[in-house]
């Protein structure tokens, strides 16, 4: 199979208009065009009048390697790569072998349990929330009544903090073995719409993952595979810097010296749990501030113009950034077209912000986080979980500042440009639940991110247009854009300094959003299964 990259269309092209333009870049007749598949679709719209649909596509043409000599020079046309996945190892039949444990049925843990389950090795699986079913009903339960369920809630439970968000199923990750091609697989197979695997920024939506993880547990289970809900690593046994095993919540001690550690950005007191036993942790770079949300319908003129509203090019997506004077860079973080701001604390007294839509993103805003950067070298040298602190000390701020009831404090743009409370909204309603109180965001956030945010606004406005629209809603506070510390690994995978912890996901600081994490779920599965089976 030959793969054809770039291959671009205008957007109102004819279904026959396809065919043509793969005939023409190989320079072949249609007799020797066998057939094609499209591999991926995205769209370049540069130029809103003239948007064009870009398209790699895979063919199968008879004489396929004088296609392939003729055109040899041409980056656009190679070999279709191999995309199937190989298993490093297997275990032998009838494996008695010891059971490897994944902390966190998250993204990472979940592919990494699943990789481990077809594999052979029949893993544990240690989920401090519950089944997604009922942590569904405690996460409504935030959203609807005010209610917290400190360890079921949109951060900790089966399928993690990416089962209540965009589900965006990409990354900027550098993938030559192409994990993640694996990863859409499996989530196919799982439920998911058969366009991830074709679109250049597939998503999911939170409803389609909930059945998602649940179809990924069966299969875990069907492979031997042991789930543990409601049940919390409390402490980790450590002899000679070997991990032996785990002190779970439930007074048990389990044996255990293969562990893949996948908790999350928000299993704070695992953070210092693992601080106090000596395993090596790092601080690094995160970022804060806030939820900015606009009318979907401007975000789609403001990107795609006249062709706002195309069925094919969906809601409309931004990424923009700016270095701001004080040296803080603003961006953009975890777009959600279509979607809503949602409640996403995991401890009492503290509130937190974070994005969510529906495969659909057919609600009335776009939000995304608007965040600034925070870096442990200039912010807090010295101290690795500082960050946490940092953290958890905003939190607590957002949470009285919008009443000390899990309501969120906001702001309008025109007034945090003004240096003034907001004493209501516009034309722009905030969606978080169970509500957001008008107030002064520089009450809540640190003077560094208000004087960037204020200078980012007006520059973001030129790019988008509409961004620093008077009436555009804040809402605080967003503090986990990614895990404030980092549990550094070796190239084996393990702890630098812990053997048998592997270390993994977002929480370790190795992953960044539901593919990434996937993706390294996968490798560090591997890495264990092959220390594991080859030492046996």
């Amino acid at each position: 199979m030959i793969r054809l990259t770039d291959l671009a269309l205008p957007l109102d092209h004819e279904a026959p208009a396809l065919e043509a333009a793969v005939l023409a870049k190989l320079g072949v007749v249609p007799e020797r065009l066998e057939r094609f598949t499209v591999f991926r679709r995205g769209n370049d719209a540069r130029k809103k009048t003239a948007i064009k649909l870009i398209y790699t596509i895979d063919a199968v043409v008879r004489d396929e390697e004088e296609v392939l000599e003729r055109l040899h020079g041409d980056p656009h046309v190679k070999p279709t790569p191999d995309l199937s996945y190989k298993f490093p190892v297997m275990a032998p039949a009838g494996w008695s072998g010891p059971r490897p444990v994944v902390i966190g049925a998250g993204p990472c843990g979940l592919m990494a349990a699943l990789i481990l389950a077809q594999m052979g090795l029949k893993p544990i699986i240690i989920e401090r929330g519950k089944a997604v079913r009922e942590r569904t009903k405690d996460t409504w339960g935030l959203w609807r009544r005010a209610e917290l369920t400190p360890e079921s809630n949109a951060q900790f439970g089966e399928g993690g903090a990416g089962t209540f968000s965009d589900g965006k199923l990409y990354s900027r990750i550098k993938d030559p073995r192409h994990l993640g091609r694996k990863v859409l697989t499996e989530f196919v197979k799982a439920g998911a719409p058969e366009d991830i695997l074709t679109e250049a920024h597939p998503h999911v939506g939170t409803f389609r993952l909930v059945t998602m993880v649940m179809s990924i547990r069966e299969t875990i289970e069907q492979l031997g595979g042991e789930y543990r809900f409601g049940t919390r690593v409390e402490d980790f046994e450590l002899a000679d810097g070997q991990l032996k095993g785990l002190h779970l919540s439930n007074g048990e001690f389990l044996p255990a010296e293969h562990v893949i550690l996948a908790v999350g950005h928000s299993a704070r007191d695992t953070f210092f749990k693992l601080h106090e036993r000596g395993v090596y942790v790092e601080a690094k770079p995160f970022a804060i501030g806030v939820r900015i949300e606009h009318p979907q319908s401007w975000i789609d003129k403001a990107r795609f113009g006249p062709n706002a509203g195309n069925t094919i090019l969906g809601a409309a997506a931004y990424a923009i950034s700016h270095q701001a004077s004080n040296g803080r860079a603003v961006y953009s973080f975890c777009m959600c077209p279509g979607g809503r701001v949602v409640a996403a604390t995991s401890e009492e007294g503290r509130v937190v912000t974070n994005g969510m839509s529906q495969y659909s993103r057919a609600e009335f805003n776009a939000n995304s986080g608007l965040v600034v950067d925070i870096n442990p070298e200039r912010d807090f040298p010295g101290d690795p979980l500082a960050g946490v602190r940092l953290q958890r000390q905003l939190e607590e701020k957002a949470f009285v500042a919008g009443g000390s009831n899990y309501h969120a404090p906001g702001q309008r743009v025109e007034d945090l440009l003004a240096a003034r409370a907001s004493t209501g909204f516009g034309v722009v309603q905030p969606s978080y639940k169970p509500g957001v109180k008008p107030t002064d965001l520089a009450e809540v956030l640190p003077p560094f991110v208000i004087e960037a945010l204020r200078e980012a606004l007006p520059v973001f406005g030129r790019q988008v247009p509409g961004y620093d629209h008077p009436d555009a809603v804040m809402t605080g506070v967003e503090t986990r854009t990614s895990s404030p510390i980092r549990i550094k690994r070796g190239a084996d995978l393990q702890s630098v300094n812990t053997a048998g912890l592997y270390p993994a996901g977002e929480g370790a600081g190795y992953a960044g959003g539901i593919l990434s994490a996937a993706v390294d779920g996968i490798k560090v599965a591997e890495a264990l299964a092959v220390k594991l089976v080859g030492s046996n």
